[in-house]
C-alpha cells in the first residue's frame, strides 16, 4: 500500500498549497475538506499521517485527533493551526498527537516533520507486523513443547525440565526437537533471540 499524508482542512488554499509542498518532495497526497470526509474513508493500519486543521465547521481537529485515535492509535497526526495556545498543544501532545505547529509555518520544518512521522510510523508498522508473526508462531507449539520452551529459556537442562515435568528425558529430547523444527531455528542462541523479539515477557533469567 502506498505512503500518503492526508491533508484535512475546511480552506481549499491551504488544502492546494500543502499538496502543492508534498508534490514537490514526491509524496502522495489526498485532500479532504471536512473531519468526517477524512473518516468516511479511514481505516487502520494505512501507512503515512495526516495533517488536520484545529478550526473545522463539523468537527473540530482536536475531536478528529480523538476520533482518528480510536481508529487508529499508531497512526500520526500533525496539528496544523493558526489559532494555537500552550493548553491546545499541551493537550493535543498528551492525547497522542505527533505534532502541533503554528500557522504560518516554514514549509522546509512542515516537510521535515511529515518525513519524520511516515518514517517512524512504517517502522512501526514492521515491527509490528513482524511481533504479529512470531507470536503466530509461537501459538502453534503443543501445551507441552511451551512448557519445554519456558524451560530451556530458563537455562534449564533437559534433566532439570523432565523432572519438573514428571516425564522422561527422552520425551523432552523429541518435543525440543519438534519446537526447534517449528519455530525454525537451530540453536540455544537462536531460540532465545527468537523468543525475546515474539515477547519480552517470555523470558526469565536463569535462577
Amino acid at each position: 500500500m502506498e505512503i500518503c499524508v492526508y491533508v484535512v482542512d475546511d480552506d481549499q488554499q491551504v488544502r492546494e498549497s500543502l499538496q502543492w509542498l508534498l508534490d514537490s518532495v514526491n509524496i502522495t497526497t489526498q485532500l479532504f475538506k471536512s473531519g468526517q470526509a477524512f473518516l468516511d474513508t479511514f481505516s487502520a493500519g494505512l501507512p503515512g499521517c495526516v495533517i488536520l486543521d484545529v478550526r473545522m465547521p463539523d468537527i473540530n481537529g482536536m475531536d478528529l485527533h480523538r476520533l482518528i485515535k480510536k481508529v487508529d492509535q499508531h497512526f500520526p497526526v500533525i496539528i496544523v493551526t493558526g489559532h494555537a495556545d500552550v493548553p491546545m498543544a499541551l493537550r493535543a501532545m498528551k492525547e497522542g498527537a505527533f505534532d502541533f505547529i503554528e500557522k504560518p509555518y516554514n514549509d522546509q520544518h512542515l516537510l521535515e516533520r511529515i518525513q519524520v512521522a511516515i518514517q517512524q510510523h512504517s517502522a512501526a508498522q514492521k515491527e509490528q507486523k513482524k511481533h504479529k508473526t512470531l507470536t503466530t508462531l509461537f501459538s502453534q507449539l503443543s501445551k507441552r513443547e511451551k512448557q519445554v520452551l519456558d524451560g530451556v529459556l530458563q537455562g534449564k537442562s533437559n534433566n532439570s525440565i523432565a523432572e519438573m515435568l514428571y516425564i522422561s528425558v527422552k520425551t523432552i529430547e523429541v518435543h525440543r526437537a519438534n519446537l526447534m523444527s517449528k519455530l525454525n531455528v537451530k540453536t540455544v542462541s537462536e531460540l532465545v533471540r527468537l523468543a525475546i523479539e515474539a515477547d519480552h515477557d517470555r523470558i526469565t533469567p536463569p535462577q
